[in-house]
């Protein structure tokens, strides 16, 4: 993929640049043509960064447009980073080139393994939590953050079984990967909650144990629930419907502890019509400036 860059991505300053601290929301191809023609006061759009690594092409025609008038998150779902072999070098180059095209203000992707040799899965799938672990995924995020020159942010999974040979805990592993590779935090509020509720853990203890300082940006998305063959309680993150009361109340426990953050709302099935989203982007408005509000009192 060989693509000029926007006219304004050589810039110093759009090199270092941050997410405003408000509500976004990821961009759906359907709701382009409204987006563009109505341009609602939104905090920032983000993209999955595969969807976007080709040459040209509508995607890029309408991206490029959205670019211009708003703010943009790149979120990666297949560089793997959990898998047993290297990061693949033409995959990151084809990242590279995207980035440096629209110099996104933020740019996150799994803790998850998608690949196998030559194997790929359409899925985003768990890794144990071990010493052997911890020293791959730091090497990938590394060689990561150095072929792209900017600081990552790793997502925090959503998950459905636990490894019996897993040595730390879940939070404790996230946060040797901050500390050891300098990455930051994307923190799925909803991941959260369905691993809480899949793995019967404690989901203000969860919060508590992360390292919230590195924290750049938060997910908020819908599950669906289920049973397992046990017949207990099983949530699934399908990202198919509205956001659920428990992880809005988790939200504000979080906004509680960090202060506002940019706050994304994820829905990638089951799309409904712009004006439904909206009205999620602005209920998380309201918090963010609720507690910037309660932070200026303070």
């Amino acid at each position: 993929m060989t693509s000029p860059p926007l006219p304004h991505a050589s810039s110093a300053s759009d090199r270092h640049l941050t997410l405003p601290v408000r509500a976004g929301l990821g961009l759906k191809t359907q709701h382009i043509p409204q987006i563009l023609s109505e341009q609602p006061d939104i905090g920032f759009f983000e993209v999955h960064a595969e969807n976007y690594m080709v040459a040209g092409g509508p995607f890029h025609h309408y991206l490029t447009q959205i670019r211009q008038r708003y703010a943009l998150s790149i979120h990666g779902v297949g560089l793997s980073i959990g898998a047993e072999q290297a990061i693949d070098e033409d995959h990151l180059n084809h990242l590279a080139e995207l980035l440096n095209r629209y110099q996104p203000h933020s740019f996150s992707e799994h803790l998850a393994w998608s690949s196998h040799g030559e194997n790929f899965y359409n899925d985003l799938l768990p890794v144990p939590y071990d010493q052997a672990t911890l020293a791959r995924v730091c090497e990938h995020i590394d060689r990561i953050q150095e072929r792209l020159q900017r600081r990552m942010l790793l997502e925090n999974p959503s998950t459905y079984v636990e490894f019996a040979h897993s040595s730390m805990s879940e939070t404790d592993f996230i946060r040797s990967v901050v500390e050891r590779t300098g990455c930051g935090l994307l923190l799925d509020v909803n991941n959260v909650y369905v691993s809480c509720v899949n793995h019967n853990w404690e989901p203000q203890q969860y919060i508590d144990n992360l390292p919230l300082e590195a924290v750049g940006e938060i997910h908020l998305a819908g599950f669906v629930e289920d049973q397992d063959s046990a017949g207990s309680r099983l949530l699934i993150d399908a990202h198919g419907a509205p956001v659920d009361n428990a992880v809005w109340a988790l939200y504000r426990d979080v906004l509680n502890r960090t202060g506002p953050l940019p706050t994304l709302i994820e829905r990638d099935n089951d799309i409904p019509p712009l004006a439904v989203l909206l009205a999620e982007v602005q209920q998380a408005e309201a918090l963010l400036a609720q507690h910037g509000q309660w932070l200026e009192r303070a």
